[in-house]
């Protein structure tokens, strides 16, 4: 079974957290399913400098990192995960999406109502919670 570590990014900016849309996949469980940004820790790369790259490249957006949060093991049907989320905040929440379909920003208690790819369920069920 193939294993995959990722970094995560739970932006915040105003009291709203962003949530992207991924595109058509492969794989249907996780095809256009809502997710938080991130992606492919590189050899070489801290979690920091993965999440940071990764935001830059897929939302050509400069975040900073503010605290680890929540790392979520998940088992898809052909891929194991660990994702490293990370709680992070950003000066302009202008948002050019180079790879996924859509963005939204939603207050927390707002998370629940799209719909999650698997492994991002636990940390949205965390934001939720901690308001």
């Amino acid at each position: 079974m193939k294993e995959i570590s990722v970094v995560a990014a739970v932006i915040k900016h105003d009291n709203k957290i962003l949530c992207v849309q991924r595109g058509a996949n492969k794989y249907n469980y996780i095809s256009k399913k809502y997710e938080f940004p991130g992606g492919k820790i590189e050899n070489g790369e801290t979690l920091e400098d993965t999440i940071i790259r990764e935001v830059q490249e897929e939302l050509k957006m400069t975040i900073k990192t503010e605290k680890q949060y929540l790392t979520v093991k998940h088992q898809y049907p052909d891929f194991a995960l660990t994702m490293y989320s990370f709680i992070c905040s950003c000066e302009d929440p202008t948002v050019q999406l180079t790879e996924h379909i859509a963005y939204q920003w939603l207050a927390s208690s707002e998370l629940e109502g799209l719909d999650w790819a698997a492994a991002d369920i636990p940390i949205v069920e965390k934001l939720v919670m901690n308001g």
